[in-house]
This record gives C-alpha cells, structure tokens and sequence, in this order.
C-alpha cells in the first residue's frame, strides 16, 4: 500500500474495535475494526487488517481490507488486490486492483461531461 507522509491520519489500530456511529473531518487510517457507520469530510485508508460492517461516506478512500456496507466516495475509490467489498457503490471515480473482490452494485457519479 502506497504511503503518504504528507498528511497526517488518525489511526485505528488493529487490536481496537469501535462499535457506534464515527462522524470527522480528518483523514483516518484504519487497521481495526468499526461496527457502525463512518462519516468525514478526509479520506480513510483501511488496511489489510482492518473491516467495516457499516455505510460510509467519505470524500476518497483507499481500501486493502474488508467492508461490509455500503460506500458513498464523493471522488475516487481504491480496492486494491486484498479488499473484499461486499455492498453498494456510489464514487466519481473507481479503481479494482486485480484479485480485489466486489459484490454489489457501483453507481459512477460524473459532473460537466457528456455520455
């Protein structure tokens, strides 16, 4: 997974759970677990060892991990090759690595383009 040390994350470490709503405006870096929904204006990175059973709404996301819930990205997706997605899509822009798994349905939102 490609590291950014330009911005700095809060991070969830894989030996924590949170189970309720999350609502930000930073970047998160996620290595644990959430049960709930995760909302914020940032970007999120979930890690290999990380999982979200829950809806998500964020401006980009990259994800190595497992989700099981559905993902509003306002700008562009990331499942690398270890991600396993299994729920709803809507994002402006999506990238599946190859050996990524993805189970559902993906709504790509476009702005001041034709079709």
């Amino acid at each position: 997974m490609a590291k950014n040390t330009d911005q700095q994350f809060t991070q969830i470490s894989h030996s924590i759970t949170i189970k309720g709503e999350i609502f930000g405006n930073g970047d998160l870096r996620i290595a644990g677990n959430i049960i709930g929904s995760l909302t914020s204006t940032g970007s999120i990175i979930i890690e290999k060892s990380g999982l979200i059973e829950g809806d998500i709404k964020v401006n980009s996301a990259t994800i190595a991990g497992k989700i099981n819930g559905n993902m509003d990205c306002s700008e562009k997706l990331v499942l690398e090759s270890n991600a396993q997605f299994i729920g709803n899509i809507k994002t402006k822009q999506l990238v599946i690595e190859s050996g990524a798994i993805f189970q559902g349905n993906c709504e790509m939102t476009f702005s001041n383009k034709t079709v």
